[in-house]
Formats: C-alpha cells, sequence, structure tokens
C-alpha cells in the first residue's frame, strides 16, 4: 500500500507546477492533500479528480484558506469530516476515510506562526485533538494520520534549531506535545521507523536559497498506530521537482489495501 502525503499550499498553484503529472506516475493508493485553498466547486475540472481515484474535499468555509483532500483508489466504507469544534471543522482540518478497520486521515494542525493569537488557536487545537487520538488508539482500528502538523519534533528535524526555539513550529510546548504524542499516547513517527538520517525536510521558507541550500523543517508525517510498525516498508521525500513550498511524502506500507 503507498500512501503520499503533500501540503499543495494551493491546489490550483500546485497542479500549474506539475503536482498532478507526477502524481499520475506514482501508483499510490491514498494520497492525502493539505492547504487546498479553495472550494470544491472552483475545481471543476478532470485534474482535480484524477482518473482512477475517489476524490474527497473537505474545505474550510473561508475562501482560499485551508483545506484538505484524500484520493483513494478503493471506495472507502464511510468518509468522515471534522472533529467537532470550530477551528477544526469551519477551517477544514481533517479528513478521514475508512477502509475495513483501516482509517486514513488527511489532517492540517493550525500554523502559529502569523500571530500570538494564531499560536493559541495552535495551542488550543493541540489540547483538543488528545483526547480523540487517546479513542482512535484504544478503538482497536488502525490508522494513518497524513499532513502537515506544523512542528518539528526533534532538533534532528530542522536545520537551524539553535536559532528557531522560540518561533512556533519548535516551541518548547510543541515539542512536549509531539513527545507525548510518540510516547505516552502511542503513536508511531512512521517515516523515522525507516530513515533516521538527518537533513530530512519536508518544507523550505522561500527565504535565503533555503530549498536550494536544504535549510528546512520536517514538518509533515505520517503517524501510526502501533500495530502498523512493522508494515512500513519505505519512505521518501520528493525534491527532483518543487510543487509547493512542502514536498511529497511518499510511504509504502506491507498492508493490503
Amino acid at each position: 500500500m503507498r500512501v503520499i502525503t503533500f501540503n499543495a499550499n494551493g491546489i490550483r498553484a500546485a497542479a500549474r507546477k506539475g503536482f498532478f503529472e507526477w502524481l499520475a506516475e506514482q501508483n499510490a493508493n491514498v494520497v492525502c492533500i493539505q492547504e487546498t485553498k479553495a472550494q470544491e466547486h472552483q475545481l471543476p475540472s478532470e485534474v482535480y479528480h484524477p482518473s482512477g481515484y475517489h476524490c474527497y474535499y473537505h474545505d474550510a468555509e473561508r475562501k482560499g484558506y485551508s483545506g484538505v483532500a484524500l484520493y483513494a483508489r478503493r471506495e472507502p466504507d464511510e468518509v468522515r469530516t471534522g472533529l467537532g469544534w470550530p477551528e477544526c471543522d469551519t477551517e477544514g482540518r481533517w479528513l478521514e476515510a475508512r477502509f475495513g478497520s483501516l482509517s486514513v486521515v488527511s489532517l492540517y494542525l493550525p500554523s502559529g506562526s502569523s500571530s500570538p493569537e494564531r499560536q493559541a488557536v495552535k495551542f488550543d487545537f493541540m489540547s483538543r485533538l488528545t483526547e480523540p487520538l487517546r479513542a482512535m488508539q484504544a478503538s482497536g482500528r488502525q490508522y494513518i494520520l497524513c499532513g502537515d502538523w506544523n512542528i518539528a519534533h526533534q532538533k534532528i528535524d530542522l536545520k537551524n534549531w539553535r536559532a528557531n526555539q522560540n518561533y512556533s513550529g519548535f516551541l518548547p510546548e510543541e515539542r512536549a506535545w509531539m513527545d507525548e504524542l510518540f510516547g505516552p499516547l502511542g503513536w508511531v513517527d512512521a517515516f523515522r521507523v525507516v530513515n533516521p538520517n538527518p537533513d530530512q525536510y519536508t518544507w523550505w521558507s522561500h527565504r535565503g536559497r533555503a530549498w536550494e541550500k536544504n535549510v528546512g523543517w520536517r514538518i509533515d508525517y505520517q503517524v501510526v498506530t502501533p500495530g502498523l510498525t512493522n508494515k512500513v516498508r519505505a519512505a521518501a521525500i520528493y525534491r527532483d521537482q518543487r510543487f509547493s513550498d512542502h514536498a511529497p511524502l511518499t510511504m509504502d506500507y506491507d498492508h493490503a489495501f
């Protein structure tokens, strides 16, 4: 089973840069997209509903903002949107597809970099998400949570960690929450199961030739329940083309789909 996650930073912009041509050659079973920045009615073209996939969108109410999508080769048994609070549901941040006992989720956590108010929203989102994460673990289902978590977990996950300890995305409180996620809550950072190496990033600033110099952050994840840990087979960050300020993260699982 191949799963791709990608923050498009505008799905129409990513399309113009060749994302869908690349995707057509990837043989992915499930594709999770974040930050579509569009309403589904603005995406009538078959480009945004690629052949061979069942396509689902969960838009933000605010136009040109946030939004997630999920494409699946197999029709899901059920599709769920939102988690029950406004900053999640009206901003289009959670889209879950269920296939038997497996759920795949396209998730987009808020960024707190624009203002203290948005950082407060981010902290509230993290706090509210903890209990659903605990319930998912207890449900007996297998989960793959794909998306932009807007947090670099450890020093290895960003180039200039010393300079960013007081900035959103690498704050002590954010990192401690990730410690809890991958510790007591029992979730697994699937990428690190197969790739322990430094300099593995999925986002780069548009400033200072960051992409060219690989001065980046790893903030896009596939986070899985423990039962999938031994099923992780491969991970790849695609950087040969630039579709967004993020790169697609592709992961292969030894799991029937």
